[in-house]
This record gives C-alpha cells, sequence and structure tokens, in this order.
C-alpha cells in the first residue's frame, strides 16, 4: 500500500462485530424530529435573501429605471458566465486515473466531504457541544476513476446535505444512532442561501429569533464502500491540516468510517427518530429492501430526500472500510486504501492554491465569499 505523507495513525484492535443494524437503537436524547432549538425548523424567509428592492412599486417606471434594469440583466448575465467558468475550472478531472480499469469495485463513490454545525438559536459562537443545534455532512461526489487537479471543486449540482441530529459522530460499534438526508442534488447556490446563511424570523410568543449562520469544521475526502454485508463511509481530513478540540469533540478523527445502513421507510422509525414524511423511492429500490428493516447504503439511496441512514461507529479506524476483495485481488486492481491516499495527496496540493487559510480554502470550494460566514473552528 502506498504510504500517505502523513503518519499514520497506530492501528487498533478490531472490535467484536456489532450487532445487526436493525436491532439499533438511537440514542433518545437527540430525535430527528425537527429540533424547536435547531436550524431546521427556521422559514426560509431570510435564508433565502434575492429579493428585488421596490418589486412591487407602483410607480411609474422612467428611463432611468429601465436603463438600471439593463444593466442589472447585464450583471446577472456576466455572472452567469462566469459561474460557467467556473464550472469549466473545476479540480476534477474525469476518467483521469492512469488505469481507470483499476479502480476497485468496492469503492461505490467517491468525493469530498465537508463537515459543518450550527449553533443553537441565538448562539453564534458555540462554546461547547451542548450549544450546537445539530451537525451537518455535505458530500460532493465524483467520477469513480476521476482524479483531482488544481482549483476549486467545481458546481456539478450533485451535492447533498445530511443531517446529523445526534450533533456528534459515532465511535464505536456501541455508537449508532440516525441521521437523514435534508437536500439532494444541490448546487452551491442553494447551500448558499438555504444552509450556510443565518436566518432571522419572527414569532408569536419569543419575538425574533436568529438561527445563527453555518460554521465549518472539516474538509477531506470519502469512500463509500463495500465490503460485501456491510456499506462503510470512509474519510481522510484534509482540513484543518492538525485536529482541534471542536473536531476530536465532535468525533472527528484523520482518518475515519463508520458502518451506513438505509432504513426501510416501510418499517416505523424509532418514537425519537421520526420525520414528518418518509423518502419516496422508486419502486426498485423498494423491491431491493425485501422484507428487512435495513440494508446497506447504496449512492443511489442518498440521492433521496428523507432517506434516514444509520451511522455505526468503527474504532478500529477506516481498516475493515478500506479493506480489498478478494475479486479485486485477482484482477489485480488498486487497494481501496491506495485510491482514497491518492485522493487525499491530490486534494491537499489543490486546496493550498485555494487560500492561506483553512476557512478560505472550504468557503472557496463552495464558491462563497469567506469573510461573509463564520471561520472555521478548532476551539471551543
Amino acid at each position: 500500500m502506498a504510504p500517505s505523507t502523513r503518519e499514520a495513525s497506530k492501528k487498533e484492535k478490531a472490535p467484536d462485530a456489532a450487532p445487526p443494524a436493525s436491532e439499533a437503537e438511537p440514542g433518545s436524547k437527540h430525535k430527528a424530529d425537527p429540533d424547536p432549538e435547531g436550524a431546521s425548523e427556521s422559514p426560509k424567509a431570510k435564508r433565502n435573501k434575492t429579493e428585488i428592492a421596490d418589486g412591487h412599486s407602483i410607480k411609474k417606471e422612467t428611463e432611468e429605471t429601465r436603463s438600471a434594469a439593463g444593466v442589472e440583466a447585464e450583471k446577472t448575465e456576466c455572472h452567469g458566465e462566469e459561474k460557467d467558468d467556473r464550472d469549466k475550472k473545476s479540480a476534477v478531472e474525469p476518467h483521469g486515473r492512469d488505469a481507470p480499469e483499476a479502480v476497485p469495485s468496492s469503492i461505490l463513490e467517491k468525493g469530498i466531504i465537508y463537515f459543518f454545525f450550527r449553533g443553537r438559536i441565538g448562539i453564534d459562537e458555540p462554546s461547547a457541544v451542548d450549544e450546537i443545534a445539530r451537525s451537518y455532512i455535505i458530500l460532493r461526489p465524483i467520477e469513480r476513476d476521476a482524479k483531482l487537479g488544481s482549483g476549486p471543486i467545481g458546481d456539478a449540482g450533485n451535492s447533498r446535505l445530511c443531517a446529523i441530529p445526534k450533533k456528534v459522530l459515532p465511535q464505536s460499534g456501541k455508537d449508532r444512532w440516525i441521521a437523514f438526508v435534508e437536500k439532494t442534488s444541490a448546487s452551491f447556490q442553494q447551500l448558499k442561501d438555504e444552509f450556510l446563511a443565518s436566518n432571522d424570523y419572527e414569532t408569536k410568543t419569543a419575538g425574533t429569533r436568529h438561527s445563527p449562520a453555518a460554521t465549518p469544521v472539516a474538509e477531506g475526502v470519502y469512500a463509500i464502500t463495500s465490503t460485501g454485508s456491510n456499506s462503510h463511509l470512509a474519510y481522510i481530513l484534509t482540513v484543518p491540516e492538525e485536529l482541534g478540540e471542536v473536531q476530536k469533540e465532535l468525533g472527528l478523527k484523520q482518518k475515519g468510517s463508520f458502518i451506513i445502513s438505509t432504513k426501510n421507510p416501510q418499517y416505523p422509525a424509532p418514537a425519537n427518530a421520526r420525520l414528518p414524511k418518509g423518502p419516496e423511492y422508486p419502486e426498485e429500490i423498494l423491491k431491493e429492501f425485501r422484507s428487512r428493516r435495513w440494508m446497506p447504503t447504496q449512492p443511489k439511496h442518498l440521492d433521496v430526500v428523507n432517506t434516514q441512514f444509520l451511522l455505526i461507529g468503527e474504532s478500529s479506524g477506516v481498516e475493515k472500510a478500506l479493506e480489498p476483495q478478494k475479486a479485486d485481488e485477482k484482477e489485480n486492481k488498486e487497494e481501496p486504501a491506495e485510491e482514497l491516499e491518492k485522493l487525499e495527496e491530490e486534494d491537499l496540493q489543490r486546496l493550498k492554491g485555494l487560500s492561506d487559510d483553512d476557512s478560505g480554502r472550504v468557503f472557496a470550494d463552495l464558491e462563497v465569499n469567506a469573510n461573509d460566514y463564520p471561520k472555521l473552528q478548532t476551539t471551543f
């Protein structure tokens, strides 16, 4: 296996196999229902702030206002051209691997992963995990045989936003709780307007409420892998270079993975993990569940809003998730760990050219101005 430029952490002894996902009982303190203290319950009113001033004015239009409108239209057109330019400059090089056929079949999907959290209502700068409303994962998939060049990752309009009501990530097989897909096929503009931004709104009982902007915690590369009976979500962080207090408190590691299983919507969720509406799977996926309550997650499951999935911690790190499969070894395919480490090295190199600081690198990737959002937090 090709060594990473980072010092490999000592391998821990693999724990006993975790009980079946169907026996999981998520923690009762953190519901998947919208948290009254969390951001997901906030109205969209101010998170989408793209209104045109005096849009409903009845004042007679003058030549001056028509001219201004023309200038605005020209700006909009230019903005579209600039976005197209960004897309063309994407760091993703499809089919860029020297031997695409050598990509291990156990890697179902790979890409860039981002970790965020949002503070509780009225708390812009949380000083402890208890002051966090919810944590989030953004997955930006790329082609299985792609490599990364220089520049921002580029907006392919295929990002997924996943919410983790538990706030922290599972550490071992004893830690298992449900997360869900909040947005699919999201553009960076959608993430900017509907997720990253803060939101002030009015309530009848408490007056004005303030839902803070999302705060970045980490960025890295990921792979969804299959090891036969299980699927895994494995990641290697590239930002920050060294884990701080916040990253450790949230359960992040430099290299980490989880067993990931998708819930069959035909069975009721635990009372503390119910959503107002379930996922609308096509018949093809429903048939694949058969009578099982859970099944190993496939990337297509995560392309459906309100998909609920179970994360089970793996204290052994990425060892099990990236274990070579016998069929791939017979065909002389690369080891999954080698592929993910290649992606890590490519990501480290391209991020250096985006900004001088970690916050700038994360937000440059998401095509927003880092000065408008909270900085990447490493300490409480």
